[in-house]
């Protein structure tokens, strides 16, 4: 139990130090990911505002079509185009891309290229 506890206060301290930095305007919003044992989540924010201008997860009506469990590299794709469609029905085509603290690895990165080859910039 104190391992998994370690774990998570570790990677909160390693988002709040790159939060220091990143940071979501009107113009390039910050594209968040966060990433539960069984699901992953997208959003994209605008911190000036304090507002949630898209949100996706496997959760979504949409995504759980296309997809049988919610954590995996292919449920990562899909909510990476699904968030991208959104953004660009919205006309964000600039983020800020926040990993949440996570590696850039493995879902979190499938998500990132999905979003990328779906219209994103970042």
């Amino acid at each position: 139990m104190l391992n998994v506890q370690l774990k998570v206060e570790s990677r909160v301290r390693r988002h709040q130090r790159v939060r220091k930095t990143v940071f979501g305007l009107p113009q390039r919003p910050r594209l968040v990911v966060f990433r539960s044992n069984l699901h992953i989540y997208a959003q994209i924010i605008d911190d000036a505002a304090g507002k949630t201008l898209v949100a996706v997860s496997t959760l979504d009506p949409e995504c759980k079509k296309s997809v049988q469990r919610g954590n995996n590299k292919k449920a990562a794709e899909a909510v990476g185009q699904l968030v991208a469609k959104r953004a660009l029905a919205k006309n964000i085509k600039t983020v800020v891309f926040d990993r949440g603290g996570y590696l850039f690895h493995g879902r979190v990165k499938a998500l990132a290229d999905a979003a990328r080859q779906g219209g994103l910039i970042f």
